[in-house]
């Protein structure tokens, strides 16, 4: 299963921001624009695997 999130990017005087509304947490940054989009699909990765194992701790503990 693929999940689909819209990424915003915003344009600031040292780069760009980026966040995913829909995954509280997930933001990056970045100098340019393809450095953000990097760090952001990282930052969700991130986040997905922090929510599983926290989703898992509760249903196991």
């Amino acid at each position: 299963m693929q999940d689909e999130f819209t990424a915003v990017f915003r344009k600031v005087p040292e780069g760009y921001v980026a966040l995913v509304e829909e995954l509280p947490g997930a933001n990056a940054q970045g100098a340019f624009l393809g450095e953000a989009s990097c760090n952001l699909e990282e930052a969700v990765a991130m986040v997905l695997v922090a929510n599983r194992s926290l989703a898992e701790e509760a249903l196991n503990g």
